[in-house]
């Protein structure tokens, strides 16, 4: 007879069936201790999203939201191959921008320009020192520029200029033409400036004036066709070249990047464009 059947017939208890051992969990990487948010900042769009086409993410949006430069930003700031094709800029912007829908090339140049201002701001501060040649004496000096100082402008329409759309006519006085013009972009940007260096690397005579009023005029008395306009803007008198590009700088909404200047050599005293050197997104200090 089994044993199993003697403890039966004598009512000796049995022992309770072990639990299953569960089985071992591999452990995942632990949540690092230095995870955090990077923190974002809204900027003021100059456009006021007034100019871009519906179904853009910036359509009458007023302002946009970006995120301070991390060091992964940085990075890019110094890709030799970024720097060489001149996308170091546009690939930090990008970066920095919280809506991955948003390209920066379809950006205005005012408002490409303010996220700009903003992320230099927010990485390195307002004070922005780099080296200037003063227009009085021809110095090279140092000097101090303030960026929170600079004046965001919505663009004014000017009297006898109309709205055709998103577009403007200029009526110039010389000539009688209407032109009609419309804002660039950064795509217009960097073509301008492909072209520029193209040029220059073939030694070949600089046109940027001429290539960036073809890039701006829609059409001229109503003729839109690239020949007409090339035609147009190589034989336009002086005065009307000169209207036409103040005009347009008035009617477009950007940063006004002017600040007083005063030279510690010969004490010259104007007003002076804030130029955008190495030193802006690369601060000694």
């Amino acid at each position: 007879m089994s044993v199993r059947n003697n403890e039966e017939r004598v009512g000796a208890r049995q022992p309770d069936a072990s639990p299953p051992i569960p089985p071992v969990q591999e452990q995942g990487p632990q949540p690092s201790t230095f995870s955090f948010v990077v923190p974002t900042e809204f900027v003021e769009l100059p456009s006021r999203g007034k100019y871009y086409a519906e179904g853009h993410p910036l359509h009458n949006e007023e302002v946009v939201e970006v995120k301070h430069m991390t060091a992964k930003e940085e990075d890019l700031l110094t890709s030799k191959s970024l720097l060489k094709k001149g996308l170091a800029i546009n690939r930090v912007l990008q970066s920095v921008i919280v809506n991955s829908n948003l390209d920066v090339d379809s950006l205005l140049v005012g408002d490409k320009n303010a996220i700009l201002i903003a992320t230099r701001i927010y990485a390195y501060g307002p004070d922005y020192q780099t080296n200037v040649s003063c227009p009085g004496c021809g110095s090279n000096a140092q000097h101090s520029f303030d960026l929170e100082g600079l004046e965001v402008e919505h663009g004014s329409l000017v009297e006898g200029v109309k709205k055709k759309g998103d577009n403007f006519i200029i009526h110039l006085p010389r000539t009688k033409v209407d032109v009609e013009v419309r804002l660039l972009n950064g795509q217009d940007e960097r073509y301008l400036a492909e072209a520029m260096s193209m040029k220059r690397k073939h030694n070949l005579p600089d046109s940027t004036l001429t290539d960036q009023l073809r890039l701006f005029i829609v059409s001229v008395n109503e003729y839109s066709d690239s020949q007409s306009i090339t035609a147009f803007v190589e034989g336009m008198p002086a005065s009307d070249s000169r209207y036409l590009r103040n005009t347009y700088e008035k009617l477009v909404p950007n940063i006004n990047m002017t600040q007083n200047f005063i030279c510690s050599n010969c004490d010259y005293d104007a007003e002076m464009e804030v130029p955008l050197s190495a030193d802006f997104f690369w601060p000694k200090q």
